[in-house]
């Protein structure tokens, strides 16, 4: 099953959602925590798991965060171009940072804790004006 590969619909239609639970991400030298990580992104320097902040430190692994994950509902296509660049961007104007997981069916942007709201907000705009 293909998703949305429309630059204008994938904007209009992505709908933002905010996770009420702050996340991390973390190097799991042992790979502990790995089936319960939301992502995980295996590197030469080891395994780093993306989860909420609280379960992190319950491993006893050294989290940098706090972030907030964004989710986008649509269901974009994994080769639709520009929906990244776009959303990337709106953020970077406001000054925010996007650290970008993408699923099969979603994207799931992690912005700083503290600038959650304004980046909701930018993503809003964007969807508005598209």
């Amino acid at each position: 099953m293909s998703g949305e590969s429309d630059l204008k619909a994938l904007l209009a239609g992505m709908e933002p959602v905010l996770s009420a639970e702050p996340y991390g991400y973390a190097l799991s030298p042992d790979g502990a925590g790995r089936d319960e990580a939301f992502a995980t992104v295996r590197e030469d320097e080891g395994l780093t798991l993306v989860a909420p902040m609280e379960r992190l430190a319950a491993l006893g692994l050294s989290p940098q965060g706090p972030l907030a994950r964004i989710s986008l509902t649509i269901h974009s296509d994994l080769a639709a171009v520009g929906l990244t660049a776009a959303f990337a961007t709106a953020l970077g104007q406001e000054g925010i940072s996007a650290n970008v997981v993408a699923g099969f069916y979603h994207d799931h942007i992690f912005v700083q804790w503290d600038r959650r709201h304004d980046a909701m907000a930018a993503l809003q705009r964007l969807a508005g004006r598209a």
